[in-house]
């Protein structure tokens, strides 16, 4: 009907998201995984694809310096540019179910690492999150920010990692799962850390977990 509201998706690295050309490494293929959920699962979501420039992606993308890389830090201000400003515009002229229970936050890579940041300080505002191959190698602090959270709300995360991805990624996502669980979230409900064997760190691995993620943060 024409009433109906719908979920938001909000994704990092828009550039990737939907369209073969303007990505740097292949496209998500988030369009054409949609139209078959709707099709075979009555699902519909909103996908907001933010856009990013090279230039600031590492400073934007993370919370905390890399002081060996000096870059990060501007991870917190990107969020709540998110939060304070994308947000309410999205919700003022698009049909949104705008309450955090239908409202996502995914990325891959730097954009998994500021999505689970992102869930984590805005509980109130993101009752899901998808983590696809987090850089977390990128953010040490992380773990010391993870160890000393406290869980506030029922929210779903999922991480996904390749076992093909090189460096500590699995480990890494295993081990911010495990502080989560410290934390007080919920494994049976809350949480899922989905390995794969044939995983890469590319953009035809995280389309195709794509769905999964999709249907496990709006549970259908």
């Amino acid at each position: 009907s024409s009433g109906e509201l719908f979920p938001v998706i909000y994704m990092h690295d828009g550039q990737n998201v939907f369209d073969n050309a303007t990505s740097f490494a292949g496209e998500w293929r988030v369009d054409e995984i949609l139209d078959s959920l709707y099709t075979y699962r009555g699902f519909s979501a909103i996908v907001v694809a933010i856009y990013n420039d090279e230039k600031e992606r590492l400073n934007e993308y993370s919370p905390w310096k890399n002081d060996s890389l000096g870059f990060g830090g501007d991870g917190d201000r990107y969020v709540k540019f998110i939060v304070n400003t994308l947000k309410p515009f999205i919700d003022r002229h698009y049909r949104t179910l705008s309450g955090r229970e239908n409202t996502a936050i995914m990325g891959s890579s730097m954009g998994g690492l500021i999505s689970l940041y992102a869930a984590l300080e805005y509980p109130d505002v993101f009752g899901n999150a998808a983590i696809f191959s987090p850089s977390i190698w990128f953010a040490p602090r992380l773990s010391i920010y993870l160890q000393k959270y406290k869980h506030k709300k029922f929210q779903r995360i999922y991480f996904l990692a390749g076992e093909k991805e090189g460096g500590n990624l699995v480990d890494d996502v295993n081990r911010s799962a495990e502080l989560l669980r410290a934390a007080g979230f919920d494994d049976k409900c809350e949480l899922k850390v989905k390995i794969v064997p044939d995983g890469r760190h590319a953009e035809w691995f995280w389309s195709r977990e794509f769905g999964d993620a999709v249907r496990y943060m709006f549970n259908f």
